[in-house]
């Protein structure tokens, strides 16, 4: 069987996505994968914060049109780029393992978010991570940078900032995991709605392709992810909305913790509950958005 798989250009998203199908190749004797690289909106547009030109859907779009046009069978993305509603006809079959969704410091001067001296420059594109710093440390200088991750190393290296914020996932996944000065607790930084899990999506009906992808879907990720998801549908979150959720497996029990604020960081809420350990995603899912409802109504 020979399978075409769609992915950005970046280099993380390279990274992850050719190691995705290596481990499906080695789960699938036989199998022959095919590189189709697109680049996105996301990708294009560099110099303006994403919340303000359109939000996360932006590293997707294309994508999802090449999908849906034939020209691959399933696509590797961050799903902390994916929007909680997908277009019609596609829909995510399978999510791979975990990395640790954490959000680390970068910092080669002071090392640690606490050492940091007041008026200290912290990098960072995602309003969810700069709510976060204002709420631990209101008297650092948040300045907006984009760019990829290395594009981000050499700026903090270089002095233009004194650290910056990233996901632990990418640092790992491209073998950078030593660059990270500090790793911050959910408690201190609660992680993007996904953060560190693959979403693979592929399209619906296409029953071939999603018993291929099947084979390296993690039930106990996906359920984290599925109600994670849920607390962004109900938020209806995007780019624009600083939000976080994170879930986890606690025993017989999925904890889940979340907040949400408005773009300039007012109205901040933070709301955790848990459950004894869904059935289904779709269980899951119903948990997250009645947290997520409960937040909108804070």
């Amino acid at each position: 069987m020979r399978l075409v798989y769609a992915t950005r250009r970046s280099a993380l998203a390279l990274a992850q996505s050719r190691a995705f199908a290596a481990a499906l190749s080695k789960a699938h004797v036989g199998l022959e994968l095919e590189e189709k690289q697109v680049v996105t909106s996301g990708d294009r547009i560099q110099d303006r914060p994403l919340s303000e030109v359109g939000g996360k859907g932006l590293f997707v779009k294309e994508i999802e049109e090449t999908l849906l046009a034939g020209g691959a069978d399933f696509a590797v993305h961050s799903i902390k780029d994916v929007p909680a509603a997908l277009p019609e006809g596609l829909h995510i079959a399978c999510i791979p393992r975990r990395e640790d969704p954490r959000d680390v410091i970068v910092s080669p001067k002071y090392q640690t978010l606490a050492a940091l001296p007041a008026g200290a420059k912290i990098g960072t594109s995602s309003l969810r991570r700069a709510i976060a710093l204002r709420a631990s440390r209101p008297d650092l200088t948040i300045v907006p940078l984009r760019g990829n991750v290395d594009t981000r190393l050499r700026k903090v290296d270089a002095g233009e900032v004194d650290a910056i914020l990233l996901a632990k996932a990418g640092l790992s996944r491209l073998g950078l995991a030593a660059r990270a000065t500090e790793i911050l607790e959910p408690a201190v930084c609660l992680p993007a709605v996904g953060q560190g899990a693959l979403g693979i999506e592929a399209r619906e009906g296409d029953a071939r392709v999603v018993d291929v992808l099947r084979a390296l879907h993690d039930p106990w990720t996906g359920t984290c992810v599925a109600a994670e998801r849920g607390v962004m549908l109900a938020l209806e979150g995007d780019c624009k909305t600083p939000l976080g959720a994170h879930a986890v497996r606690a025993g017989d029990t999925l904890d889940l913790s979340a907040f949400v604020a408005e773009p300039d960081g007012s109205r901040f809420r933070r709301a955790a509950d848990r459950m004894p350990w869904p059935s289904s995603d779709a269980d899951a899912k119903r948990f997250g958005q009645e947290l997520g409802r409960r937040l909108a109504s804070a």
